[in-house]
């Protein structure tokens, strides 16, 4: 039963710029291989994605392109560097565009189409804001559907102040290779349970029901 995992990284580097994010992100790839799950990065800087909330923006919109992969996989690990305390923009960009799969319900259930796939989360930086963009992230995606297992987060953020970035001085860090396995682990360990068991059995629409009946406001159900 192979896994598909999907690491969206976030960098603000175009290809084949170096991406501290990207080093990472093959450090926990590399761990998740030898588990069979097959892996597969995004650069989204390459790619021409559309501001706003729908699914599919027209005009040259790139994002369906990466929106039928963020549905086909298994895994999905958001990855990210620090940008004045807190995620790049483009990861920003990416929550925002995820929007629109709320839009995109099961007819039976409800249930957004991340429904059923595991998160996690890949930071890189220099000084602070590792623990702001992971919590918000992973808010974010559980919105989506998505499930959280255990030390779902992996970050190097170096010392305080200008300094070397993950590459030049992270590698051999003892709590970022921890959590890197800790992360790859839980993910996997996680997604192959949900894989093994069915879908969630969660009928957004049934629950929808059920508190409109006690509800005495008319805010449409989202």
């Amino acid at each position: 039963m192979t896994l598909k995992a999907l690491f969206l990284n976030c960098t603000l580097k175009k290809s084949p710029a170096v991406s501290n994010t990207q080093a990472l992100i093959d450090l926990v790839a590399g761990l998740m291989e030898p588990m069979g799950v097959e892996c597969e990065t995004v650069r989204l800087v390459d790619y021409n994605i559309a501001y706003g909330t729908e699914s599919d923006m027209g005009d040259g919109d790139e994002w369906p392109e990466i929106y039928a992969k963020i549905k086909d996989a298994d895994i999905l690990i958001p990855s990210m560097p620090v940008w004045m305390g807190v995620r790049s923009s483009l990861c920003q960009l990416m929550c925002e565009r995820l929007d629109g799969s709320y839009r995109d319900l099961d007819p039976r259930t409800g249930q957004y189409p991340l429904y059923g796939k595991v998160v996690g989360v890949i930071v890189t930086g220099n000084e602070d804001g590792a623990h702001d963009c992971c919590a918000t992230t992973l808010y974010n995606f559980t919105h989506y559907g998505c499930t959280v297992p255990p030390n779902a987060d992996c970050y190097w953020v170096g010392d305080a102040g200008p300094g070397p970035s993950y590459i030049e001085a992270g590698q051999g860090h003892l709590y970022t290779n921890r959590t890197a396995r800790f992360l790859a682990s839980g993910t996997v360990w996680m997604a192959n349970m949900i894989k093994a068991n069915g879908p969630i059995g969660t009928n957004l629409i049934e629950l929808t029901a059920e508190a409109q009946k006690v509800s005495t406001d008319t805010a449409p159900a989202g």
